[in-house]
């Protein structure tokens, strides 16, 4: 069991920093440092968004409209490492 638990923690843990690469990409392109257009980075973004989107539709569903603010990145990185927690705490 302690193994499960080990992994599943890693994977919450890849999960985070992807979700924080997507967050930086997003700033990114947004602040035209980064140019969406080339292949390669077009592809690493695309691959983020199909990880990271679903979700975060579900999220922004819920939240408030606060103009231009988008706080759903913010509250799965919160309910990831809420996981996170516990399952550490689990395994004491």
């Amino acid at each position: 069991m302690y193994a499960v638990i080990i992994l599943i923690d890693q994977i919450i843990n890849i999960y985070i920093w992807t979700l924080l690469a997507y967050i930086m990409s997003s700033w990114l392109v947004a602040f035209k440092i980064i140019n969406p257009w080339q292949p390669a980075v077009r592809m690493i973004i695309n691959v983020l968004a199909r990880l990271h989107e679903p979700i975060l539709r579900q999220v922004r569903r819920y939240l408030p409209d606060i103009g231009g603010i988008d706080l759903s990145p913010i509250v799965l990185f919160l309910a990831a490492q809420f996981i996170r927690n516990l399952l550490i705490n689990s395994l004491a």
